[in-house]
């Protein structure tokens, strides 16, 4: 029987539309990788803070449905501290920093190699 988190991510269109690979989840963790194609460049020749966002958004979201309940983002903030171009391949890691009752707080770094491009903040609510 898959895990809830399974489920989700089999029905996440969205992160499949854009070439997301779910490479690792664990108990309030994930790992999820995305190459920067040529529709994902914006008028700058850089990779559009929305999708990089879109990414660590999808990476948080499997670390905080890994428990099981379906979890859903309440908010999040993201930096960016570095551009991504075409044909980087980004990594996402999220992992959990506190889980109180329904509430919860992840980081997500985005990584291109070993140089973080953006630092993501995220804030969970578990429903029902």
């Amino acid at each position: 029987m898959p895990e809830p988190w399974e489920r989700m991510w089999a029905e996440d269109t969205a992160s499949k539309a854009l070439g997301m690979t779910a490479v690792a989840v664990g108990e309030g963790r994930a790992e999820v990788t995305m190459i920067v194609r040529e529709d994902m460049v914006n008028g700058h020749g850089l990779c559009h803070g929305g999708l990089i966002a879109t990414l660590a958004d999808s990476t948080f979201a499997l670390a905080c449905n890994s428990h099981g309940p379906v979890t859903v983002a309440a908010g999040f903030d993201v930096d960016f501290l570095e551009p991504a171009r075409l044909g980087d391949t980004l990594v996402a890691i999220a992992v959990e920093r506190t889980r109180r009752g329904r509430s919860g707080i992840y980081d997500v770094t985005v990584r291109r190699d070993q140089t973080a491009i953006a630092e993501f903040r995220g804030r969970s609510r578990t429903l029902g």
